[in-house]
């Protein structure tokens, strides 16, 4: 199926994956590579729309399955209608979040189990996994310090969980990565933006072979 390559970046709240994704596509635009950016939850028009449901502050209420639920939902209408098409064309998806993050928030963290979020997720994929996962390793005071720095930055549903929750994250994606070793690849991203995507730069460079 697949002709173009498929990126996720991935990291607990403030881990600096806007940013990465900014430089990640400047970067491989430099280099010929056509790209397209996503995020999930959204990237096109029924995703963006369970996206504000996900992550309404009012929605206190939400039940744990019921978020794993959209996610994946959200998930394979983003995947059928944006990712495959643009891989079949050749290009270079890079995704703000995909099915790690689900594993890491509503299997590990809200205690869903991870294998049985990855069950969900597998449904709704169909098989279709990142080629290359980057991984931002943050601690979890340091990105909700950021966050809180960015006034212009909407506060959603997520960004107002504990510390500990936002650990259990953390946790979890170290779990998930230990899951598919072959496909993710951890950077910390506790220091400068600089820093963290030259290391960036490096994993693309050797996967790429450029």
């Amino acid at each position: 199926m697949q002709k173009g390559y498929f990126f996720t970046v991935e990291g607990c709240e403030g881990a600096g994956k806007t940013s990465v994704i900014t430089l990640a596509s400047e970067y491989l635009a430099s280099k010929g590579y056509e790209i397209v950016t996503s995020r999930e939850p959204g990237g096109i028009e029924i995703a963006e729309q369970i996206r504000s449901v996900i992550l309404d502050k009012k929605n206190t209420l939400m039940d744990g399955r019921t978020e794993a639920l959209l996610y994946a939902a959200a998930r394979r209408q983003h995947l059928v209608e944006k990712i495959v098409p643009s891989l079949l064309a050749g290009k270079i998806v890079i995704c703000d979040r995909f099915i790690d993050s689900s594993l890491a928030y509503q299997g590990y963290a809200r205690g869903l189990g991870i294998q049985e979020v990855l069950a969900i997720n597998n449904f709704a994929i169909d098989n279709v996994l990142p080629d290359l996962t980057l991984y931002l390793d943050v601690d979890p005071q340091v990105g909700l310090k950021r966050i809180h720095a960015h006034e212009d930055r909407e506060i959603n549903r997520l960004d107002l969980e504990s510390l500990a929750f936002h650990q259990q994250v953390r946790e979890g994606y170290l779990e998930v990565e230990k899951l598919f070793p072959n496909r993710i690849v951890k950077v910390d991203a506790n220091h400068h933006i600089e820093e963290v995507f030259e290391r960036v730069k490096q994993a693309l460079k050797l996967f790429l072979k450029i």
